[in-house]
């Protein structure tokens, strides 16, 4: 009795393998029968930002507006020299800003009271020395000495050259496709053909060490080295 139901144990688990085995070369034929293959390539590159942009506001607070115009008139001459010992040339001063501060009374509301004014003067400075940018936004501060209210809204980094580099990338990650569809296709001892398509993916430039991605790109102005990755998905036929 034993030796029956070993025998039938047996003989269940052939049909069992031999099913397996033609589910997979079922599955097989079926995948390689649609005599394409579409694979996903990627690439990236290290780049040094080419130009940089500091842009600063002059921040006054006096009793009324024309005590605050004034004050910020006298300070531009300073700032316009420190700038100019520093190197710098291409220099943008922009158009004020300003508006009310209301007092409050006892009970926590505003009043139509005046307290004072606040007049902010926004200055953009541009070079191609993104180095001396870099070392700008960390000294410029240092005018707080002279009596002079800095504050920084934006450092900003950019690379001039990102057309050619996309071309490089494409080209790049359609390389990297075809060498994952070799991998893929070599258990099946098939190959990949010509390209059919070539679908490139969003370009993601971030810091170095980032790993973030975004569906709509990313596209960081905020450190001078960035890495600029493409993503292309590639279909080729199988041969």
């Amino acid at each position: 009795m034993f030796e029956k139901l070993e025998k039938l144990q047996i003989a269940t688990l052939g049909i069992l393998l031999a099913f397996g085995l033609i589910f997979s070369v079922n599955m097989a034929t079926k995948n390689i029968s649609n005599d394409k293959i579409s694979v996903t390539g990627s690439s990236f590159k290290i780049v040094k930002s080419d130009s940089a942009r500091l842009e600063f506001e002059i921040e006054v607070r006096k009793a009324d507006k024309q005590q605050a115009y004034s004050v910020v008139k006298s300070q531009l001459p300073v700032v316009n020299k420190y700038l100019n010992d520093k190197g710098f040339k291409d220099i943008e001063v922009k158009a004020t800003n300003g508006y009310n501060s209301y007092r409050y009374n006892a009970n926590g509301s505003m009043t139509n009271d005046i307290a004072y004014y606040n007049l902010s003067q926004p200055i953009v400075v541009k070079s191609d020395d993104v180095d001396k940018i870099k070392e700008l936004s960390a000294d410029i501060q240092s005018l707080l000495s002279q009596g002079i209210d800095i504050n920084i809204i934006s450092t900003e980094y950019f690379y001039s050259k990102l057309g050619d580099l996309k071309v490089e990338l494409l080209e790049d990650a359609t390389k990297d496709a075809k060498e994952r569809a070799n991998a893929m296709l070599k258990a099946t001892h098939n190959h990949p053909g010509k390209i059919q398509s070539v679908q490139m993916g969003v370009f993601q430039i971030t810091p170095v060490d980032s790993t973030n991605v975004s569906d709509m790109g990313i596209n960081d102005t905020s450190t001078i080295d960035k890495k600029v990755t493409a993503v292309a998905n590639v279909v080729f036929r199988i041969k």
